[in-house]
């Protein structure tokens, strides 16, 4: 009898129900907010992208009640800015999903596709969420660049590679070789908190977006 093959798994399911806590939390944030997105968010921006950026989780009035990772909340107003810099996006400003702005040879995503509660994922949901994180993170070519928001955003990229911890230690600006000839390049997230303490400087993030655009550009 010749073994059964599983299919690959999906980059993304608008139905995912798979983290019990998240789903009856989204249940009831679309009861208070009907007009809100407020279900699982998909990764936007180019099908093939030489740069990924992958995020933590989508924000209560941003990516959840927009349906557009880093739209609607204070992260995405860097965000957007420093991608329209260094030319991965059609605009400084994301305004909502049908403003027509695009990305170019650009992608966000985040670790977590479903709002959670506190803004805080358990690890868990983390875990359950990482397949589709896997799924966009295999398609990528040879000589991409991945950009984790955080340590929690880096930790699940090494998860999804397989990769140990101790191995890639995280920090703002460290750069890592990944399986295929992929790159992995760190950051502080783009969060109010760390702009506005500081922690993060916009000097700081477009250093990150350089090396990026360089390692592109390096092919």
């Amino acid at each position: 009898m010749s073994p059964q093959i599983l299919p690959d798994p999906p980059a993304f399911d608008l139905d995912c129900r798979r983290c019990p806590r998240l789903s009856s939390f989204l249940d009831q944030v679309k009861q208070d907010h009907p007009h809100y997105h407020a279900r699982p968010v998909a990764p936007f921006g180019a099908e093939r992208p030489r740069l990924l950026i992958v995020g933590l989780a989508p924000g209560m009035h941003g990516a959840n009640a927009t349906g557009r990772p880093f739209t609607g909340d204070h992260a995405g107003i860097l965000l957007y800015r420093t991608l329209h810099a260094h030319g991965f996006s059609s605009a400084p400003v994301s305004e909502s999903a049908d403003d027509g702005l695009r990305l170019l040879d650009c992608r966000i995503t985040n670790a977590v596709k479903c709002l959670p509660p506190q803004n805080k994922p358990v690890g868990a949901e983390i875990r359950a969420c990482n397949a589709f994180l896997r799924a966009e993170l295999e398609a990528l070519d040879e000589g991409a660049v991945v950009l984790a928001l955080g340590s929690i955003a880096h930790q699940a990229v090494l998860r999804a590679f397989g990769l140990r911890q101790k191995d890639y230690a995280f920090a703002h600006d460290a750069q890592h070789a990944l399986p295929g000839g992929r790159h992995l390049i760190d950051s502080y997230h783009c969060s109010r908190y760390n702009t506005q303490t500081r922690r993060l400087t916009e000097p700081m993030f477009h250093a990150v977006f350089q090396r990026a655009r360089e390692l592109i550009d390096a092919g």
